[in-house]
């Protein structure tokens, strides 16, 4: 009787620290998920308001460094995330998103703050466009899906294991 009491015990208290791990761990998901759906929020707000600026506008210029300054300091934080270990295969990508948002952001000051420097303007398109092709691939994966395009590189492994983030119509 006590061998079975010590046994349930045990299984209890293993039970119990099971749940917690598991709780910590949909926590950890379902925070990145929050803060995810904030940055792709935030990048659709960026991409409505810059393509909505009037281009005849004496403010056009600083209108749309303005916004290019705001989320390159959304990229920064998207970047500094803690991403939960079911997606560590797009922490590097979240760090080279960043780093190229700030390179375009760079570029862009470049081209606009005095005089009109088209080469500078071109490379901001390009780091812009390489930032934005970094986010597109980890909203892939965080949906589930299997990235595509060029130079993307996938390595899968056993279902299981792997856990996506739901979108708002499937939760």
């Amino acid at each position: 009787m006590k061998k079975v009491r010590t046994l349930l015990l045990s299984a209890l208290v293993l039970g119990m620290v099971l749940t917690g791990c598991q709780k910590e761990t949909n926590d950890e998901l379902e925070s990145y998920k929050e803060s995810m759906d904030s940055f792709y929020n935030k990048l659709s707000y960026f991409d409505e308001s810059i393509n909505g600026i009037d281009p005849n506008s004496d403010e056009a210029v600083s209108q749309l460094l303005g916004y290019l300054d705001e989320m390159n300091e959304e990229y920064k934080k998207m970047s500094e995330l803690t991403i939960p270990e079911e997606f560590s295969g797009i922490s590097d990508i979240a760090v080279e998103a960043a780093d190229y948002m700030e390179m375009a952001n760079q570029f862009y000051h470049e081209a606009y703050d005095n005089e009109f420097d088209g080469d500078s303007e071109s490379l901001a398109g390009q780091y812009y466009q390489r930032a934005n092709s970094r986010v597109l691939v980890m909203l892939q994966v965080l949906h589930g899906e299997v990235p595509t395009g060029e130079g993307v590189t996938v390595t899968t492994q056993d279902s299981i294991q792997f856990s996506t983030i739901g979108t708002s119509t499937e939760e």
